[in-house]
C-alpha cells in the first residue's frame, strides 16, 4: 500500500486562498445560503461574521495557509510536488448580477513566484466580459507562465456548449493550455441543470485537439461523467470538491477500472492537503490507480511530462 509521502501528488484544483490570500465571500447571498445548507457542519449553520470567519481559518477549522512558505511546507511534509492556484470567476445568477468572486491573475502571478516553481497559475472565464477575459488569459499563459484555465458557467446560467463559451475554447486551443470547468450540481443556490456533463458533448467533438477536465465528479450525474470521459480522447474528469471517503461507489470504481484510471485526476479544491491525500490512499483500489490518479494524469493533461 503507498504510504503518504511515496507518491509527489499533483493538486489539480485549489485557489489562491490556499497560500494566504484573503476572501471573505459572505457579504453574497449565494454564500450566506450555502453556509446554511451545503456547508452548515463547518459554518453551525449560518453564515459567519468577518471575525468569526478570520478565527474559523486562525483554529484550524477550516483547511488553508497563511502564506506560500507554510504552503510549500505542508507540500513537502505530504508529498505534493505541484499545487494548482487558479482563479475561478463567480457571477451572482439569482440575487446580485455580479461578479462576487473572483482572483485576479496579477495576484495569483505573486504567488506563482512566491512558490518558485512548485505553485501553478490557473486564469478563468467570464463569459459575460469576452475580450477582457481573453486578454486576460493571452497575458496569464505567454507572460505569467500559466498552463490551466478553469471556470465555473453554472454561475453565469449557462451550458459550456453555449456560444458565449466557444470564445474561451478557441483561444485556448490557440494557445495550447488545457480549460477546465464544473460539471455537476452546484453547491451554491445556482442552476445546476446547466452543469449537466453531457453538454461538453459538444465541445469535445469540435475541439478534439483541446483537453478538458470536467471538475468535481459531475455528481449527480456520475454515470454520465463516466461516459464523457471514456468516449472522448481528449476529455478527463476530477474528483476535487468531495472528500474522497465520500466518493460514489460508481466514481471509485470507474476510476479504479481501466476505462478510467488513465483520465481521472487528483484536486483537493482547498479541503486540506494532508487530508483529502489520506483518504485517496485509504481507498481500496489499486496501486497503480494511485500512482495515475495523484500524479501522472495531471502530468499529461498539464504537459508536464
Amino acid at each position: 500500500m503507498a504510504e503518504l509521502a511515496d507518491i509527489k501528488a499533483i493538486d489539480i484544483m485549489n485557489y489562491a486562498t490556499e497560500a494566504g490570500y484573503e476572501e471573505y465571500m459572505f457579504d453574497w447571498e449565494e454564500f450566506k445560503i450555502m453556509a446554511r445548507s451545503t456547508f452548515k457542519t463547518q459554518f453551525g449553520g449560518q453564515a459567519p461574521t468577518r471575525e468569526q470567519f478570520k478565527k474559523i481559518k486562525e483554529q484550524g477549522f477550516m483547511p488553508g495557509h497563511n502564506s506560500v512558505e507554510a504552503l510549500i511546507k505542508t507540500m513537502d511534509e505530504v508529498g505534493f510536488e505541484y499545487v494548482m492556484l487558479t482563479d475561478v470567476k463567480m457571477w451572482s445568477y439569482y440575487y446580485h448580477h455580479q461578479v462576487i468572486m473572483e482572483y485576479p491573475i496579477d495576484d495569483i502571478y505573486k504567488l506563482v513566484k512566491e512558490g518558485k516553481g512548485r505553485i501553478i497559475g490557473g486564469a478563468s472565464y467570464n463569459p459575460f466580459r469576452i475580450d477582457d477575459s481573453l486578454r486576460d488569459i493571452d497575458k496569464a499563459v505567454k507572460e505569467y507562465g500559466f498552463k490551466y484555465v478553469y471556470f465555473h458557467p453554472i454561475t453565469f446560467g449557462l451550458c459550456p456548449s453555449d456560444a458565449k463559451c466557444y470564445p474561451l475554447y478557441a483561444k485556448c486551443s490557440e494557445l495550447g493550455v488545457p480549460v477546465g470547468m464544473q460539471v455537476g450540481h452546484s453547491a451554491e443556490p445556482l442552476p445546476s441543470w446547466v452543469g449537466h456533463p453531457y453538454e461538453v458533448d459538444k465541445v469535445a467533438i469540435d475541439f478534439p485537439n483541446l483537453k478538458i477536465n470536467l471538475s468535481h465528479t459531475g455528481y449527480p450525474w456520475v454515470d454520465e461523467w463516466c461516459s464523457m470521459i471514456f468516449r472522448h480522447p481528449n476529455v478527463y474528469g476530477d474528483i476535487s470538491a468531495y472528500n474522497p471517503r465520500n466518493l460514489t461507489p460508481e466514481t471509485v470504481k470507474f476510476m479504479n477500472s481501466s476505462r478510467g484510471r488513465e483520465k481521472v485526476m487528483f484536486g483537493s479544491n482547498s479541503y486540506g492537503l494532508k487530508l483529502t491525500k489520506e483518504q485517496f490512499l485509504a481507498l481500496d483500489i489499486r496501486d497503480e490507480t494511485k500512482q495515475r490518479v495523484l500524479r501522472d494524469n495531471a502530468l499529461e493533461f498539464l504537459g508536464l511530462k
